[in-house]
């Protein structure tokens, strides 16, 4: 009897995008058993991929990697972007990080939704290049919406993939990714915005920020980044106010309240201020100054704050700062 013919495995990297969901199930089609994974960090979710996988059925793993990532970002090898994305780092982490999964769970190949030219820095073929190599793992990596377009890879040689099957798009345009969602019924996928805050200026300038005063990098003080205005009150001082009360709800679950000094305008509306990591009495003072300032009590009348941090409950009064004399301190 013969034996039965081996299935063929593969983990592709997975943000949840047309390209992404367009190269699994190109290689779906060849009958390839197609797994994803999807990588977290404070930068970038899953959410996508996980409602792609929901929608193809493809299995997903989500794999958190915020140590690994901060250490790269870091001492990225290749420069930032246009703000703080190292994304040819990027990749080669995801990568690397893809293959051992890849080795350890008996994956044959790994694939991405990459499209030569889409992307200026990422997705040129030196740096699709640059990326295969540095991630330990040269010659395993598909593309197959444009692998017509690029060397033939190991998995095809090896009869793995067949290479008449793959594609060759090339080029920013999307009406052949578009053409190909409508062939294959895909009609659930996002918009191709990016997904990434580190090519977010005001994000970006945020990070730097934290690089440029802290040594280390709580997750909570990279999630804080997301939210309110970020005020730099000295070098060792920064504050985060809230913009609105979902801002504020999301700033106090960022709150360690052993360590952050937090601050609320007792009797008026107004915003939530949080000091990460505490600061000195002059220091608080003043964000107590500009919590006034941002909040609906009166002006040029002495206001209450609440000021709170580890349990501890005090009172001050304060004169509001107007939101026009903080803008020095805005990062």
């Amino acid at each position: 009897m013969a034996s039965e013919k081996k299935t063929i495995r593969a983990l592709g990297l997975c943000s949840g995008g047309l390209d992404s969901i367009l190269s699994a199930l190109v290689l779906r089609k060849q009958g390839i058993e197609v797994h994803w994974v999807s990588f977290e960090t404070p930068f970038f979710s899953s959410a996508k991929a996980r409602k792609a996988s929901t929608h193809t059925g493809i299995p997903l793993m989500v794999r958190k990697i915020t140590a690994l990532y901060m250490e790269m970002m870091r001492s990225p090898s290749v420069k930032y972007g246009k703000n703080m994305n190292p994304c040819m780092d990027c990749h080669t982490l995801m990568f690397r990080l893809a293959g051992e999964i890849m080795t350890e769970q008996g994956f044959d190949f790994l694939f991405s939704g990459e499209v030569l030219g889409q992307r200026p820095m990422s997705q040129t073929r030196t740096s699709l290049r640059y990326v295969e190599k540095h991630s330990g793992y040269e010659g395993v990596i598909v593309r197959p919406l444009s692998a017509k377009n690029l060397p033939e890879t190991l998995p095809e040689k090896e009869g793995l993939v067949d290479r008449e099957q793959l594609l060759d798009i090339s080029g920013r345009s999307r009406k052949p990714q578009l053409q190909l969602a409508e062939k294959l019924g895909v009609t659930d996928f996002p918009a191709p915005a990016g997904g990434c805050l580190l090519t977010d200026k005001i994000f970006s300038r945020r990070l730097k920020d934290l690089f440029d005063h802290q040594a280390t990098y709580p997750e909570k003080d990279l999630d804080l980044l997301k939210f309110g205005r970020h005020l730099r009150l000295d070098s060792k001082t920064k504050i985060v106010v809230g913009r609105t009360h979902q801002d504020n709800e999301q700033i106090n679950r960022c709150i360690d309240p052993e360590t952050d000094t937090v601050l609320k305008v007792n009797d008026f509306p107004g915003p939530l201020v949080v000091i990460p990591g505490g600061g000195s009495e002059p220091m608080v003072m003043l964000a107590a100054g500009i919590c006034a300032g941002y909040s609906k009590a009166p002006d040029h009348a002495p206001v209450m704050v609440n000021v709170n941090l580890g349990g501890h409950r005090r009172q001050v009064t304060v004169l509001g700062i107007p939101p026009a004399g903080n803008k020095k301190f805005l990062i």
